[in-house]
Formats: C-alpha cells, structure tokens, sequence
C-alpha cells in the first residue's frame, strides 16, 4: 500500500492554528509534522515597557489560561528586583491558580476531548433507566436519575432532528473506534452539559480575588485585592464565604463527576494505553509553595526531570539548562548553525520562507512552524499534567501515588500504561483530584493568617524604580495546566530589554531540531510504530493522542500579522 499523507487543519477545538501533517502506510502512522501556524511576537511587545506593567500585556497571550501568564509574569519581575511577596498573596496566587487548573481539566475533557471518545448520537439508542443505574455504580451524584437522562435524550433529540447539531455539529459520528454502549454516552452527554454551567460558576473565584474573569487583575509584589473582614469593598468575611462555597463545588464536580466519567469511559478503551507515549524524557518545574516562592522545598509539586521513561530516577531541575532552537522554525538563528539559546540571551526575529500559503505543502521544507524548539540538556521534553504526573509518582509524593494506585488499580493497567494517550488523559484527573483537595488546605491557611490579624497582600518597599539596579534579570516559572510556562525578564534603567516566554505547547509542539529529533506532538504518533490510523478521511485516532496534551496555541503563536502591517488600531477616550 502506498504512503497516504493526511493533513487535520486546524485539530484544536480551541485556540486552533495548530496544523498536524501525518504519513500513514497500512493503517499505521510512519511520520509527523506539528506545525503552529502563526506567529508570535508578544516578546518584542514587551520591549521599552515598565516591568510593573508586564503581567497585563502577558496575560493577553491567552483567554484560556486566564492569569497564569500574569501570576508568571509578576514571579521573573519579583525574581530580578528581590521582591518577596507576603504568604498571603502566596496563598490568594494558589488560589486562582488552583482553581484555573480543575477547570481547565474538567472544560478539556468534557468539551475538548470527550467527543474524541463519546458517540453522541449513540446517546439516542440509550435506555434511560439503564443509564441511571450505570451512573449510579460510579457516584451519588444528585443529577444522575433516569429522569434527567430522559431529558438530555429529548433536548438531543431535538438538535437531530432539527437536522443542526449545534455544538456537536463536528464528529465522526458512528466511527468504528467509538466503543461506548449508548448508556455511557447518555451519561457522558448530561455531563457535557452540566459541565458547561459548572465552569461559568466556578470562576467566580477569579472575579472574587482579581475583580474580573477573564484576565484578572495582579500586582508585582502580591496581589491587588484588600483584606479587611468587615469592609465592604474588599475580601471580606461574606466574599472568604462565597469563596469556600465555590471551592466544595469543585471538589464535589471532580470526585463525584469528572473523575468517575473519566475512569468508565477509559475502560472501554484499554487499546490507547499503547501507543501515544511518544518522547522518553518529562520535565515539571514544581510549583504551588505554601507561603515562600523561594523555598522549593515547599513545592506541593515537586520539579524534576525524567529520561528514557526511568521512574527510579528523577533529576533535580535547573533551568540553566534550558535551550531554545530555530533549525525548524521561521525564526532567525543568531548562532548560525542551531547552537540554542538560553532565553536570557534568546531573541525572536521572524524570518518566514513558507509557501506563500499557509494551507500549501510543508513536508520536507527545512523551516515549517512558527514553534520553536526548548530543549532541556538538549533532549525533548514533555510537559504537562503526565510529566507532572510521572515526577510526582516517582519522587515519592504519596498524594499522587495514591490516586495513581487508585486508577491503575481500577483499570487493572501497569505502570508502563501512563506512557500512552491514556495515561495523558488520565493524568489529567488525577491533577484535579489532588488539586481539589490541596485548595482546601491554601484556603485554611488563609483564613488562619487572616484570623491572627495579618492581612498584608503586597510588599511595596521596591516599588520606586530609583530603588532598582541599573540592571537586572529574574525569571518565573510555574506549571499551567498544559504544563512548564516560564518567563525570562531583563530589565536596565527600569525598562524591560529583553523578554522570552517558553510555553508548555512550545516544549510540545516543538518542530525538529537540527539533529532531526521531533517535539512531543509529532513523537506521540510516531514513537510506538503502531499508532493506528484506520480512515485517512476520518482521522479519529490522530485527533484523540494530540488532543491528549489540550494543545492551546495561542501561548505558542501570538500576534497574526508577521508582515508588520496595522490589523487594528484601539483608541481609549
């Protein structure tokens, strides 16, 4: 059989401009090109502007990671000016961070991914009552009655009918890899929707801490939200109220609805836990700190560095070592021969010899993403919730071994199953299972301080530049949701000189280097040699293993314009 080339284009269902280039031979996936689409210049933006002002311009790189970018932001500026903020904006950062990743992880499998396994037609041939008692054996969750499943199956039936399927308009419908019954897929529907009402509440926490979502507000040195318990205008007894409230919703979403799901419905598909692993190698920085962004020691997640899938090892991190190439990007190479660059001394200078139109042939172009390539120690990594994930289990951290036992058990797999397309989707949950509880204790600590009298939420004692040195370089780093996002600052005579971001869908994203040595995303197919790839016109597996790492480009591929010309002009009165 000849080599067939697929192109999916865009494959995200969020945040698209991510291109995946695919040869299959038999069935099977032989070759891959991950290519970002368009071009991001936030770097050069930053530029000549006050570092006090960078996290509001940062932010901008992404509506979906709401605030990771600024809360990034503010560390590498605390970083190169020795600001340490009070452990009540530790906590109040936690909070809002921790809060972002279950509902990122829930918005990813549900709305994201979950069509990638849920047949939501099938749903129409389930019984009700039988889905009832399905859903019952997985949780007490109030809503799982056959009464509401008759319900979503009549709303279901309307958009059939109706011939507009609205938001499940896209899907390969009726694919032979979809094996749910259609009971589970009733179930999986109801939450789909409940899902939707779930995370517009949720985020609330964001409105409460930073005045507004999306993109809240921050503050170099803290946070920019009072403490005062009787005021009005600030956090105060009724908002700390409201704030738990939201935090027990999301835990009850997450152990009661998400987690559930997600264990069921991976059981009908024991299949995808081998293929999808990809790179040998995953790097976490760590976060989440109790109250000192300094003392690593803190870290909730710990930072490490896995190679060749060796979970009797994990590396102490130092990111010194990070790299970034441009053999394979439209970028120029300052070093002339793809040597890396430390983002210190990273620049970001386009320079596009694509064809003169993005839908045309790539494959076999030397230059083919506007990605570029991080490497840590010069090896590929992965990043993300696995990565994570991986790190966690192997440093010992009991949370993460008990939650991982717990899945593994369930679905009767092996350790080595974390390494697949599975695994990642997985990791995923287990993320939000221990995120979900670990706010609870951020929100106790809170309170406590607040209780003993200490309500300071910023230091200001650096906040006149006449305070600062002439120069000065700092950098943050914290793991988002889709994994390592670091910022690189620069600062001389109180502007900023320099500014790089390396972002989790970069590391995953990445092209090739000069050593041919593929990204993550185009490994994951091709790695295994059996990733399969049964219909080159519905490429369901394809989707499903990228879909896996919740690709997000605009972190990765920022400011569309790469000829400098004027797309719009924002005139405030």
């Amino acid at each position: 059989m000849a080599v067939r080339k697929v192109v999916v284009d865009p494959i995200t269902r969020i945040e698209g401009h991510l291109r995946m280039e695919v040869q299959a031979e038999n069935g099977i996936i032989k070759d891959a090109w991950a290519t970002a689409a368009q071009f991001r210049g936030i770097e050069l933006v930053m530029r000549g502007r006050d570092p006090r002002d960078a996290w509001a311009f940062t932010q901008r790189i992404c509506g979906v990671c709401t605030g990771t970018h600024a809360i990034v932001s503010c560390k590498a500026v605390e970083d190169a000016l020795g600001i340490k903020i009070p452990p009540n904006a530790q906590l109040i950062r936690n909070l809002v961070e921790g809060i972002q990743q279950i509902h990122d992880h829930v918005v990813h499998f549900y709305h994201l991914h979950a069509l990638d396994w849920v047949d939501v037609v099938s749903a129409l041939k389930a019984d009700p009552a039988e889905a009832a008692r399905i859903a019952g054996t997985l949780s007490t969750w109030p809503s799982n009655s056959a009464g509401n499943f008759k319900e979503v199956q009549n709303r279901l039936k309307k958009f059939v009918d109706s011939g507009q399927l609205g938001i499940f308009a896209n899907g390969y419908w009726g694919h032979p890899a979809y094996k749910l019954p259609p009971e589970v897929n009733l179930i999986a529907v109801a939450h789909y929707l409940e899902a939707l009402d779930w995370q517009r509440e949720i985020v609330r926490v964001h409105a409460i801490f930073g005045g507004k979502n999306p993109h809240p507000n921050f503050l170099v040195g803290g946070m920019a939200c009072a403490i005062n318990i009787e005021g009005t205008a600030t956090i105060n007894a009724e908002r700390l109220a409201t704030i738990k409230s939201l935090l027990d919703t999301a835990q009850a979403f997450v152990e009661r609805v998400y987690w559930p799901d997600l264990l069921a419905i991976a059981s009908f598909y024991p299949e995808t836990a081998t293929y999808g692993g990809g790179t040998p190698n995953f790097l976490s920085y760590g976060d989440f700190p109790d109250t000192d962004p300094t003392d690593r020691a803190q870290y909730y997640f710990p930072a490490g560095v896995i190679y060749n899938k060796d979970l009797s090892h994990v590396e102490e991190f130092d990111q010194q070592y990070i790299r970034e190439h441009v053999h394979s990007s439209w970028f120029k190479d300052p070093t002339q021969d793809d040597a890396g660059l430390h983002p210190w001394q990273g620049e970001t200078d386009p320079a596009y010899d694509g064809p003169p139109e993005p839908w045309q042939e790539l494959q076999g172009r030397d230059r083919y993403s506007w990605a570029k390539a991080p490497r840590y120690k010069g090896k590929a990594m992965e990043v993300g919730p696995l990565a994570r994930t991986l790190i966690q289990y192997a440093s010992g951290h009991k949370d993460t071994q008990e939650v991982v036992n717990e899945a593994l058990g369930r679905l009767k797999a092996p350790a080595a199953a974390l390494f697949s397309t599975l695994g990642r989707t997985a990791a995923r949950g287990v993320d939000a299972r221990l995120i979900a509880v670990r706010n609870q204790h951020w929100f106790n600590l809170l309170t406590q301080r607040i209780a003993s009298g200490d309500t300071r939420v910023h230091d200001g004692s650096k906040w006149d530049p006449s305070t600062w040195p002439k120069r000065a370089e700092g950098v943050g780093l914290v793991e988002a949701p889709r994994g390592a996002l670091g910022h690189w600052v620069q600062i001389e005579d109180g502007k900023i000189t320099r500014y790089q971001c390396v972002v989790p869908t970069t590391w995953n994203a990445s092209p090739r280097d000069k050593a041919g040595v593929r990204g993550a995303f185009e490994d994951s197919l091709v790695a295994s040699g059996t990733h399969p790839l049964h219909d080159e016109k519905q490429p369901l597996e394809l989707i499903r293993t990228i879909h896996s790492f919740d690709p997000c480009m605009a972190c990765g591929v920022h400011v569309l314009d790469a000829t400098g010309a004027t797309v719009t002009e924002v005139k405030i009165q």
